[in-house]
């Protein structure tokens, strides 16, 4: 079967069975799979295509051979797997956050900057998933009027955490909601852990749930505001808040936008409507806005909420939201190889050798 040799790093986790799904969806051309992830999930079986396919420990023999790898983030696969394998011909597309400053590693957003494609090494890198949301929605107004300023207040679900959180969150909210007075009262600390598990849970909560650095701000914060100067190539000013909230999938965001130039709004309205990639809902008096649920399982970036913003010259004011687990990692992801193969930049194999038993996964 004419194709590619594919590899899915992390093929257990949230990630990476989006990937297997968004592959299989869209019909990529996949003529052979090998499904990876760390020694804990070796041993797994996930499903492509309807068949079963056995999950082998990330290695480089792991790797070895492979085409095109999607490395799902986390468990430090790509810090130690993907230059190794990229120095040895495989394409490697990585949505952790190793190389997404590295100078000589595109950070891609298709329908944004596409063009970066061309000087790849061997490795591009996802942008974080908030980044992605909001320049899906900000990059089509910035090429018609360009941005002065933007601030942008970020409610992340905790699938953005991994599996683990998405875990966390049902069982918090089962065994708070077992103690209902303790929401419906001042809840102390010690009784809210002796409950939870944590003092500091995110069911019923919101949280920064991000490693602190200098200044106050959080290590997403840090990313979406230099992830979006080298995606933009422009010194962009950009202050952002992010903030972990007590739902499943979906990542929306509230941006306040000041332009160098008027902007009206239904004209806004219309770029973002023609954007490749966005959904404009926008009719708040029939129940029509951006929301997680709505969001959730789609690809398009979805905006609404359009309105002026008083307070700054040529302002205004947007809702944006993503499912973070499709157009924030997988989809992205898969719209990058599909992007190369498009451009002529990855050759495919018309006859490639099966892989072993052990590596395919086949079961």
């Amino acid at each position: 079967m004419p194709g590619f040799e594919v590899a899915v790093v992390g093929a257990t986790g949230a990630v990476g069975q989006t990937v297997l799904r968004v592959l299989e969806e869209r019909s990529f051309p996949v003529a052979a799979l090998r499904a990876t992830a760390s020694a804990r999930s070796a041993g797994r079986t996930v499903t492509f295509r309807g068949q079963p396919h056995t999950v082998v420990e990330t290695t480089s023999e792991a790797l070895a051979g492979v085409q095109i790898a999607f490395f799902g983030g986390g468990d430090g696969a790509s810090e130690r797997f993907a230059r190794a394998a990229a120095a040895a011909g495989t394409l490697v597309i990585d949505k952790s956050s190793t190389f997404r400053m590295a100078p000589d590693v595109p950070l891609v957003i298709p329908e944004v900057n596409r063009h970066a494609l061309r000087g790849h090494r061997g490795i591009i890198a996802n942008p974080n998933c908030s980044t992605i949301t909001m320049l899906m929605a900000l990059a089509p107004l910035h090429a018609v009027v360009p941005i002065r300023r933007v601030v942008v207040c970020t409610y992340q679900s905790v699938s953005g955490a991994g599996r683990d959180q998405m875990d966390a969150l049902l069982d918090q909210a089962r065994r708070l909601l077992a103690d209902e007075a303790l929401l419906r009262e001042r809840p102390q600390p010690d009784a809210v852990e002796r409950v939870a598990g944590t003092a500091q849970p995110i069911a019923f909560n919101l949280l920064p749930q991000w490693k602190w650095m200098p200044g106050g701000v959080t290590e997403e914060e840090d990313k979406m505001i230099h992830e979006t100067r080298k995606i933009m190539e422009a010194d962009l000013p950009v202050s952002v808040t992010t903030v972990r909230v007590p739902i499943l999938i979906s990542h929306l965001m509230a941006l306040h936008v000041e332009f160098a130039r008027p902007f009206p709004v239904d004209r806004a309205r219309a770029v973002l409507a023609a954007a490749p990639g966005v959904e404009v809902a926008d009719d708040p008096d029939h129940g029509v806005f951006p929301t997680p649920l709505y969001a959730t399982g789609r690809d398009a970036c979805i905006v609404g909420r359009l309105r002026p913003d008083p307070t700054v010259p040529h302002g205004l004011c947007l809702v944006a939201v993503t499912d973070n687990l499709r157009k924030g990692a997988a989809l992205n992801a898969v719209q990058i190889a599909e992007a190369l193969i498009a451009d002529g930049l990855a050759a495919e194999r018309q006859n490639p050798k099966p892989p072993s038993r052990s590596l395919a996964g086949g079961s």
